[in-house]
């Protein structure tokens, strides 16, 4: 999930928090049912999180990289509202597209000069 779709929408406002009932609700040092507590031999069980679940991935990864300035602004003023770095990243996927069909055509131009 996004940040995007964390954020609220200009219609919508805030949930408001009763804190009043919030800290006039009891707090207890005693397990419930649905949480109690472990014993040592579940706690030495315990493994990382990221071991047990699988990586969540979005099929994207989040990197640093310095751009000229006016490189960087020229993608905002053609972005839009869409957001430039999607549109760099798509600029960069045409880019890959474009080198596979260009060294696919060298491929097949250096086999029909090696056949004549």
């Amino acid at each position: 999930m996004s940040k995007r779709n964390l954020k609220l929408k200009a219609s919508e406002s805030a949930p408001v928090i009763d804190w009043a009932a919030v800290n006039a609700a009891p707090m207890s040092d005693v397990p419930d049912q649905d949480s109690p507590e472990l014993t040592a031999t579940q706690a030495a069980q315990l493994r990382p999180l990221a071991d047990v679940i699988p990586v969540f991935s979005t099929g994207k990864t989040r990197i640093t990289i310095h751009l000229d300035d006016a490189v960087l602004q020229a993608y905002k003023a053609r972005a839009g509202g869409r957001g430039y770095q999607t549109l760099i990243n798509e600029t960069l996927r045409r880019g890959l597209a474009a080198d596979a069909v260009k060294e696919a055509l060298r491929e097949v131009i250096r086999e029909e000069l090696h056949t004549t």
